[in-house]
C-alpha cells in the first residue's frame, strides 16, 4: 500500500460517523515516468474537482470477478464527495460509467451491485449518527467505531469488510485505544508512557509506516519551501519529492500545490469583489447581500461556500 496515498485523519473525523459518510482523496497518477503538468480540467463532474483527478481504480482478479477493496472504496468516495452539487442518482450513474470503462464486461453486474451496497451502507451511517450507540463501560468513540464495524456486516461479506475497510479499521482502533489511554484519569503519567510504548511495540509494520507518514511528509516540504525560496522550480520539487517517496506521491503533492494556489487566487479574487460590495453605498442591505450571494455562487461550489466564512 502507497501509504501517501492514505489519508492523515484526525481520529475524530474518522470515526464521528456523519463527517465520514463521504470522504475525497487525491490523485495518483499511473506514469511513473512522466512529470505530472498543470493543465486544467474541462470536464470535471461537478465544479469542485476542477483541476482534480478521480481516486482509487477498479479492478478484477484472475477470475475477472472485482475486486473489493480500499481502492475501489476510494473511487467510489472521490464521486460521492459531489454530495451537494449532484443528485445521488447522478452520482451512482457517474460512477457506474467509471466502473463500465475500466472493469470488463463480465465483472460489471457484480461492480454495480457492490456499489448499491456501498450507498446503502452510507445511508445507513447517516442513520446512525442520529441516534449515537451507548454501550456501557465503553468509550463514545469506541462505540461509534464498533457500531459501524456492526452495520457493514448487513452489507457486505467478510472478505470484502477485511478488503475495503480492513486497513482503516486497524487504524482507528489503534488511535482510540491511545486516546483512551490519554484520558484515563486512573492511570499515572508514567503508566500511560508504559501503555503507549507498548502499543508502538505492537503495531504492524503498515500501521507503523502509516503513523510515521505525516512526520515524514513534513520534513520533506520543509526542503521544499526552502528549495522554493532559494529559487527552484515546480520540476526541481517534483524531482526531489519523487526521489524521498515515488513519483505517484511526488504527483499527488504536486496536484495539492497546485489546487491551494488555486484557492488562494480565488479567495483573494472573491475578497476584491466582496469589499466592493460592500463599500457600494448606493446598494441597500437587501441589495447588497444578493450581489454577495450572486459573488459566491458564480466563485464556488455549494460545499466550497461552507469554508468562506474564514475569509469573511
Amino acid at each position: 500500500m502507497d501509504t501517501m496515498k492514505n489519508r492523515t485523519r484526525l481520529l475524530l473525523a474518522s470515526v464521528a460517523l456523519a463527517a465520514a459518510v463521504f470522504y475525497v482523496v487525491a490523485p495518483s497518477p499511473k506514469d511513473k515516468t512522466q512529470t505530472p503538468q498543470a493543465e486544467p480540467d474541462m470536464f470535471a463532474f461537478v465544479k469542485s474537482m476542477r483541476g482534480t483527478a478521480p481516486d482509487g481504480q477498479a479492478k478484477t482478479a484472475d477470475d475477472n470477478a472485482v475486486v473489493a477493496d480500499a481502492e475501489l472504496r476510494h473511487m467510489f468516495d472521490y464521486y460521492l464527495g459531489a454530495i451537494g452539487e449532484k443528485s445521488l442518482a447522478q452520482i451512482q450513474a457517474e460512477i457506474e460509467l467509471q466502473l463500465q470503462r475500466q472493469l470488463p464486461p463480465a465483472a460489471l453486474p457484480a461492480a454495480k451491485q457492490l456499489l448499491a451496497r456501498y450507498i446503502e451502507y452510507k445511508t445507513a451511517l447517516i442513520d446512525l449518527e442520529k441516534n449515537p450507540p451507548k454501550m456501557p463501560g465503553m468509550s463514545p468513540m469506541r462505540a461509534r467505531l464498533i457500531a459501524m464495524q456492526q452495520v457493514r456486516t448487513r452489507f457486505f461479506s467478510p472478505k470484502e469488510i477485511s478488503g475495503m475497510f480492513g486497513f482503516d479499521d486497524a487504524f482507528d482502533l489503534d488511535a482510540v485505544a491511545r486516546w483512551e489511554i490519554a484520558e484515563d484519569p486512573k492511570l499515572s503519567a508514567e503508566e500511560k508512557r508504559a501503555k503507549l510504548a507498548k502499543l508502538d511495540a505492537d503495531l504492524p509494520p503498515a500501521l507503523r509506516q502509516e503513523r510515521e507518514a505525516p512526520l515524514v511528509v513534513a520534513k520533506e516540504e520543509e526542503t521544499a519551501a526552502k528549495m522554493r525560496a532559494a529559487g527552484a522550480g515546480e520540476d526541481e520539487i517534483y524531482r526531489m519529492r519523487a526521489t524521498a517517496f515515488s513519483p505517484e506521491a511526488a504527483a499527488r503533492m504536486a496536484a495539492v500545490d497546485q489546487e491551494t494556489a488555486s484557492w488562494k487566487s480565488r479567495i483573494a479574487d472573491y475578497v476584491e469583489q466582496r469589499n466592493r460590495v460592500l463599500g457600494n453605498a448606493a446598494l441597500s442591505d437587501t441589495d447588497r447581500q444578493a450581489a454577495l450571494q450572486q459573488l459566491r455562487d458564480a466563485r464556488f461550489s455549494f460545499n466550497e461556500q461552507k469554508r468562506l466564512g474564514a475569509y469573511e
